[in-house]
């Protein structure tokens, strides 16, 4: 795969290889990762597909060493605002990492409509639809990787590994792994709860410091609920400092203490491993200090 930019979108290209010989355009396409709704939405558009600079029809057939490309255009920026400032610990011609802080939204909402790390990324990149990859709730601080195309969002979907921190209340015994169904507590739109018809949730931790009052914790998800770590916490009586919604303690800590410390993914670009750290936020490493 290679690219080229141009003011309007980018073009990404693929040459046909020995094994690919004589498959259709669409064949083709599906083999390299394209989604199905990206190739209707390409079929629609003018120049959306083309073999070798010319226009072509995803039943057409390619041949070894022919070139298909396809024209990845944007029109659906957030409102931009350049007030936000976030740091990017990474970035590419497919992807960016940002490090975002505690009380910010990554999505616009009816409370918060230009507050959001959207509404910062429109700013960065304002001709670009903003892709978040793995979404964070508001309170939840570290990386969050956001496609810059729908192709490479399609790619990096469901592939990106993450590693949470995370204080809990209390001191555990061992270091261990929570299965418990999660579901929607009653009639709640937000709350989250452990019920035997909710679905399989899954949450991997490993001890890493600990004092009289807290227990630090490596988190990593074998599926991902809505609110799993906070739940599943609670659920075993250690809930997260500072989360007060499902019981923790804020005597220490005003915010829940839980960070997305690390993420792993293959660029769509160079193919390549990318490992991307966040250090650990202050207040929640104070909870450790002394």
């Amino acid at each position: 795969m290679y690219l080229c930019e141009n003011k309007n979108g980018r073009v990404v290209s693929f040459e046909v290889n020995d094994n690919e010989d004589g498959i259709t355009v669409g064949e083709l396409l599906k083999f390299r990762g394209v989604s199905r709704r990206l190739i209707v939405k390409l079929k629609r558009a003018e120049n959306g597909i083309s073999l070798n600079g010319e226009h072509v029809r995803t039943i057409d057939k390619a041949a070894k060493g022919d070139v298909v490309s396809i024209f990845l255009s944007d029109s659906k920026a957030l409102e931009a605002n350049s007030s936000l400032s976030v740091p990017v610990l990474y970035e590419d011609d497919d992807v960016a990492v940002f490090d975002k802080p505690v009380n910010m939204p990554v999505h616009p909402s009816i409370k918060h409509q230009g507050d959001t790390l959207g509404n910062c990324f429109s700013a960065l990149y304002p001709d670009l639809t903003f892709r978040p990859i793995n979404r964070l709730d508001r309170d939840t601080s570290g990386l969050c990787a956001v496609a810059k195309n729908a192709h490479s969002a399609n790619l990096l979907q469901g592939s990106i590994e993450k590693v949470y921190y995370a204080a809990v209340c209390g001191k555990l015994e061992k270091s261990g792994i929570i299965d418990a169904p999660i579901g929607r507590a009653g009639e709640s739109v937000i709350r989250r709860e452990v019920r035997s018809d909710g679905q399989r949730a899954v949450t991997e931790y490993t001890i890493i410091n600990e004092n009289d009052k807290y227990t630090l914790l490596r988190i990593k998800l074998r599926t991902g609920r809505t609110h799993q770590i906070r739940v599943h916490f609670s659920y075993i009586g250690h809930p997260l400092a500072g989360d007060d919604f499902y019981g923790g303690s804020t005597e220490d800590i005003s915010v829940q203490a839980l960070h997305c410390g690390e993420l792993s993914f293959i660029s769509p670009v160079t193919n390549k491993a990318v490992n991307v750290v966040s250090p650990l936020r202050e207040d929640i490493a104070a909870l450790f200090k002394g």
